[in-house]
């Protein structure tokens, strides 16, 4: 007895292992991630600090040059791009081979940075160098506004930033919540440098005075032991040190001439509350507003992210002040969830087509019927190994199971065919028709398995982008091919021998058609046996039209323009702004509103996101 009358035998255990798959597949496709594509952008890690009131070129030399250089040579490393600017701010973006593992990047770039942490100047090291993992799946744009501006970017900032922000980062999936046009309360002293060289005072007096009047004390206790015998009380003091409003940082003590006047920041400047930085901004439908961008965490669900944070969204709603809205104006889900959608449509129409194929050749509804139980099998089944190769749902794998829907049932027609045969023409009983079937086909079966596998799994192995683009298409074919296989030498063969019977044709009007459709079949095949009989007596004719078909195959290949991927509208498009250098962030804003304008007197535009001063990380004036 061979491995396959094993089954044979026992239609039972291979109806077992059917289902294992079947239910493997399906607990397995509930649990995958959804994308458009695999993750096939590099890792990258984000180092950040500022030195306040230093130039560009003050940042390049004394911050950015001495990070560079530390965190140069790193492992899987690729190349890293820095950028530092007027405005204090030093930018540098370390990026991995995307086969490095981003937190473990992310560690070895901070261990790094923590070697030179002492040679930066003191004020970076008081504000601190930041190092995070960049985040580039951009998910969710969502603007915060209020429709008569009510309230100004300060105020819509930081209520995004203490009440919005920490809920929406702790929704599984959500792997970084990012405030453009951010503007974070702050006191901002301004001094009046006359008034400062009248009283022999400079800026960094200030400073020290700042630094030693605004502190956080902890003052102790009074009657804590040891203390003197017949202590009853204990009290916790506090001191009232550090300045929270303006008049109380007006009122900082700067001096003490030798007449013994005192000198106040008042009498040399003013205290106001405003915000942080004013770098950048970011206008939602040409009014003054905060956005926010939702990134997803990688391995997440992109749909299912999105409905997390639309929800949670509409719950913080419901505590907002008057006038204050949202709208998600930016969401990458909707053409994921569309495209996933019409390959969805394709697979089973694909699916439906080859069954209605099987039917018309075989002319046999139960011969129809057990490659219509394989084809669902083999294509679920396939979930299990793309969630063992931790891949994900997307754009590729469901062409890979669209295309593997004609492949995986190849090897099930054979054997049905070849038994039904046995059992129409030599009378021989479904067990034995299809013990002597698989004897023969066997080894015919796993051949023609292995040669298709062999023409996709070496796109697995290759190199770069493209590799990584189009690996997870040609396993999810070889696994498909590789359950149908399977499912051929078990599941097919004994779901033969207990439903094939002899002379099951269909009667009645399709009986009918089919015997047309015989006719016509009977036709073409003698029409395409005289025509082989024919070009085997222009052998040299038909080797040319071969050799010039390859000849033209090669031109149009190199006529027809290239691209990474294919062109799709996504329903939103990006435009760059970029200004004369040495203008200032309000003329930026003076052109991106004339573009806004332009754009919004479109009627299919929904809505539109201004940010000025921001380059794709950079803040820079002159861009948008």
């Amino acid at each position: 007895m061979n491995f396959v009358d094993f089954f044979i035998k026992r239609p039972v255990f291979s109806s077992v292992c059917a289902l294992l798959i079947l239910l493997v597949g399906l607990i397995s496709l509930f649990t995958l991630p959804l994308a458009q594509f695999p993750e096939i952008a590099p890792t990258q890690v984000q180092v950040q600090s500022t030195y306040n009131g230093a130039s560009a070129e003050v940042v390049e030399n004394a911050v950015t040059n001495i990070l560079e250089r530390q965190i140069n040579g790193v492992e899987g490393l690729k190349y890293i791009s820095s950028s530092s600017s007027n405005s204090g701010t030093s930018s540098i973006t370390v990026t991995f081979d995307s086969s490095v593992n981003p937190d473990l990047a992310a560690v070895d770039v901070q261990n790094q940075v923590s070697v030179v942490r002492s040679q930066l100047p003191d004020a970076v090291q008081r504000t601190g160098v930041q190092v995070t993992r960049e985040s580039n799946s951009l998910l969710l744009g969502i603007g915060l506004y209020s429709d008569n501006n009510r309230y100004d970017n300060v105020f819509l900032s930081n209520y995004a930033d203490q009440y919005l922000v920490d809920a929406l980062k702790r929704l599984d999936g959500v792997g970084n919540v990012r405030i453009f046009g951010e503007r974070r309360y702050a006191m901002r002293l301004w001094l009046d440098p006359n008034k400062l060289a009248s009283r022999g005072l400079t800026t960094q007096d200030v400073v020290t005075a700042l630094s030693e009047q605004n502190l956080q004390v902890g003052a102790g206790k009074i009657g804590a032991e040891p203390a003197p015998e017949g202590q009853q009380f204990q009290f916790d003091l506090r001191a009232i040190s550090q300045l929270k409003d303006p008049q109380e940082f007006e009122n900082l003590l700067l001096k003490t001439d030798e007449n013994g006047g005192l000198v106040y920041f008042k009498d040399v400047g003013r205290a106001e509350l405003g915000a942080q930085d004013y770098s950048s901004f970011l206008r939602f439908r040409g009014q003054e507003a905060v956005g926010m961008g939702i990134y997803q965490r990688t391995g997440s669900n992109a749909l299912e992210v999105a409905k997390k944070v639309e929800a949670e969204m509409d719950r913080l709603s419901e505590f907002f002040p008057p006038d204050l809205k949202y709208v998600v104006a930016f969401d990458t889900t909707q053409f994921v969830e569309e495209s996933l959608s019409e390959v969805v449509k394709t697979l089973i129409m694909a699916v439906g087509l080859v069954i209605v194929v099987i039917l018309i050749f075989l002319q046999n509804w139960r011969t129809t019927l057990i490659p219509a139980l394989t084809i669902p099998l083999a294509l679920v089944g396939t979930f299990a190994f793309i969630k063992l190769f931790d891949f994900s749902i997307n754009s590729l794998t469901l062409f890979g199971l669209t295309l593997a829907t004609g492949m995986v049932v190849d090897d099930a027609i054979i054997v049905v065919e070849q038994i039904n045969r046995y059992i129409e023409d030599e009378n021989m009983s479904p067990q034995a028709a299809a013990s002597k079937a698989m004897g023969e086909l066997s080894s015919a079966v796993i051949a023609t398995s292995l040669v298709l596998m062999a023409v996709f799994i070496p796109v697995a192995f290759f190199p770069g982008t493209t590799g990584a683009l189009y690996r997870q298409f040609a396993l999810t074919i070889a696994f498909s091919i590789v359950i149908s296989t399977f499912l051929a030498l078990t599941l097919t063969p004994s779901l033969c021998a207990l439903l094939l019977e002899k002379g099951q044709k269909l009667p009645g009007f399709l009986g009918t058609i089919f015997n047309q459709f015989n006719h016509f079949l009977d036709w073409v095949k003698g029409q395409y046996r005289r025509s082989l009989h024919t070009l085997s007596h222009l052998r040299l004719v038909v080797v040319g039209v071969f050799v010039a078909l390859l000849l033209v195959t090669a031109w149009l290949y190199n006529q027809v323009p290239t691209a990474f991927t294919p062109e799709e509208d996504q329903g939103y498009f990006i435009t760059i702004i970029q200004a004369p250098q040495g203008v200032s962030l309000q003329y930026t804003s003076d052109v991106m509103r004339q573009v806004e304008n332009i754009i919004l007197e479109e009627p299919d535009v929904k809505a539109t996101f201004a940010v000025g001063g921001f380059a794709f990380g950079v803040v820079v004036p002159t861009k948008g």
